[in-house]
């Protein structure tokens, strides 16, 4: 099971990552998302899927019933809950992306933001001399 879900991790990494490197920004945060949740389940399966024996033992010497790890769940539960915040940050705020510059494309972004190239000294002078 534990080889499956490594397969399954690298597949969604690959898939996050392709996802990630296309110029649209909506194909972008899908690959974020994507490659969250494979980063929660790569600690799902380092977390061991089955349970485990405690690391102690009661005073009789016998040792408790098997338990679950808590350490993973309560970070996949964490990470979960912060990327559902990012996602929901990254929905509006390409939402107004959208809204203000007509376009979610981020090569189309990054012509339209280019600055006008500034004058050089040079140009300066010879236009103070024209006066």
């Amino acid at each position: 099971m534990e080889i499956l879900l490594s397969f399954l991790v690298g597949a969604l990494m690959a898939v996050g990552v392709y996802l990630m490197l296309r110029p649209h920004l909506i194909q972008f945060l899908i690959g974020f998302l994507v490659l969250g949740n494979a980063a929660n389940l790569l600690i799902f399966t380092a977390g061991r899927l089955g349970s485990q024996f405690p690391p102690l033992v009661l005073p009789d010497g016998t040792v408790p019933e098997p338990y679950a790890n808590p350490l993973p769940q309560a970070l996949i539960l964490t990470a979960i809950v912060i990327g559902f915040g990012l996602a929901a940050f990254g929905i509006v705020l390409f939402y107004r992306a959208q809204q203000a510059l007509g376009t979610l494309n981020a090569e189309t972004i990054l012509e339209a933001s280019e600055p006008a190239p500034a004058p050089s000294p040079v140009d300066e002078v010879r236009e103070e001399g024209a006066r």
